[in-house]
């Protein structure tokens, strides 16, 4: 697997999106099949499902998402209808800090992707209202960091990009 790739969504109201970077982990199965839901699990996160991404923008403030490709491939935007494309393809991973706003824009037929959130994280579903962006953006802030990587459990880019970056080392 390649180092996962950094991608910074500014704040875009009602959309708190996040200081923390998007974490885009190309390639976590290159050449087997993917296994996210064995994968996420033995990294300690939970609430593990398998379908689709909405096709409405929309975001968690309770809960960091991580998301893996099973099958085929998909275009999601990130950070609002201004914001930033993302496309995965069959062994891709992205972890999602909470806030930053998500929605499919295409996909392929066959396509099918794992999420899971950190223990003790279990998603809300906000489809970013003008009234409540304050409070969210105030609860995704405060929201515990994972205590492992979805992907590379003890160690990987969560500590590096996530746990450091918050020290303000």
């Amino acid at each position: 697997m390649k180092d996962a790739a950094t991608l910074y969504i500014p704040e875009a109201a009602p959309y708190p999106n996040s200081p923390l970077p998007v974490l885009v982990y190309p390639e976590v199965y290159a050449g087997e099949a993917p296994d996210f839901t064995r994968l996420f699990a033995q990294n300690g996160w939970s609430g593990i499902w398998v379908n689709g991404v909405y096709s409405f923008h929309h975001f968690h403030s309770t809960a960091h998402e991580a998301l893996g490709c099973q099958s085929g491939w998909a275009r999601v935007l990130l950070g609002g209808p201004d914001g930033s494309e993302v496309r995965v393809s069959r062994g891709d991973a992205v972890l999602l800090p909470a806030g930053i706003s998500h929605k499919l824009i295409e996909c392929s037929r066959d396509f099918s992707i794992v999420g899971a959130y950190p223990r003790g994280q279990s998603p809300d579903l906000n489809r970013g209202e003008p009234k409540d962006f304050k409070r969210l953006q105030a609860a995704c802030l405060a929201l515990p960091l994972p205590g492992t990587d979805p992907v590379l459990g003890a160690r990987g880019p969560v500590f590096t990009h996530w746990h450091i970056a918050a020290k303000g080392e």
